[in-house]
């Protein structure tokens, strides 16, 4: 199988394995009995690369690392070396090796390579996959848009675009922990990505082995405003906020931020075809929160 020798099993490594995303696969993979492995190796060393898919022999392959930057992004302004080496030839490496490998890898990607402009104004037109990323106002949206535009030339990998993801927990890294913490927030619409609903759905492509670029998110967008109001009927009654514009946002900002809907019919459809029904972002947030609610109950 896949020049692996015969395994009778799928075997699947996760890069970046101290990562939120990561860990949440993983913990979903071993739920459904799947041999499954996390690993620290960096994307950027090709003979450690190499090393760990020939020690391992997997038949899947995850790619959950890269730079986000702590922070938030505007670290990557300052650090454009490590965020090339990290999401430009890290990612282009670890393709090529699993390409020559024979190995199907899944690159979990961003959508924040776009902006709202004439045509793709706010409650309109989606982006699809097909249309040419537009915005480049943070050195980590133009690395993400660069190596997406290069890792096509690869018939082994997936590439689902992710935008502010959101998990049931108050994870730091979660979107939403992120927004309820900020003094004041803008309220734009944007695409969202509720991890409950599409993690999962990233196994079945993988196993299908699916190729190509998918926009990874809910169908739908929803304003920050909505999202709080949302968090404030199920999980905090008493949380309040503010709200200041983009243009006061960009001045406490080094880096912009990419604020915009992506069309998810090409998602939508294909994952139909396996069964599975992607719910609406607005839907999809008052479940999420219902089952946040339930699980800080839980914990306490």
């Amino acid at each position: 199988m896949n020049g692996n020798g015969n395994h009778s099993q799928e075997r699947y490594l996760i890069f970046g394995a101290n990562g939120w995303i990561a860990g949440l696969l993983k913990e979903l993979l071993e739920k459904q009995g799947k041999e499954v492995k996390g690993t620290l190796v960096r994307l950027e060393e090709r003979e450690a690369v190499c090393k760990e898919l020939d020690a391992y022999k997997p038949t899947r392959v995850f790619n959950c690392a890269g730079v986000t930057g702590r922070p938030n992004v505007d670290w990557c302004e300052d650090n454009k070396q490590a965020t090339i080496r990290s999401n430009v030839i890290g990612t282009l490496n670890l393709a090529d090796c699993c390409f020559l490998r024979g190995i199907h890898m899944t690159n979990f990607a961003t959508g924040c390579i776009y902006t709202y402009d004439e045509k793709h104004k706010e409650h309109g037109v989606g982006y699809t996959e097909e249309d040419e990323p537009n915005f480049a106002g943070s050195y980590y949206s133009f690395t993400k848009a660069m190596v997406e535009k290069m890792i096509k030339a690869y018939d082994n990998v997936l590439t689902l675009r992710l935008r502010m993801p959101v998990s049931d927990d108050l994870n730091p890294r979660n979107f939403v922990t992120k927004i309820t913490k900020y003094e004041r927030v803008v309220d734009v619409p944007n695409s969202n990505t509720i991890l409950h609903d599409l993690l999962p759905a990233s196994i079945v492509m993988a196993e299908n082995k699916l190729t190509g670029v998918f926009n990874f998110t809910n169908p739908g967008a929803i304003s920050h405003n909505e999202v709080l109001a949302l968090y404030k009927k199920h999980v905090d009654p008493n949380f309040t906020w503010k709200n200041f514009t983009v243009e006061e946002q960009s001045k406490i900002l080094k880096a912009g931020r990419s604020n915009c809907e992506l069309d998810t019919t090409k998602l939508t459809t294909t994952l139909a075809k396996f069964g599975i029904t992607v719910p609406e972002i607005h839907e999809a947030y008052d479940a999420c929160f219902q089952r946040m609610a339930a699980n800080l109950k839980a914990a306490k």
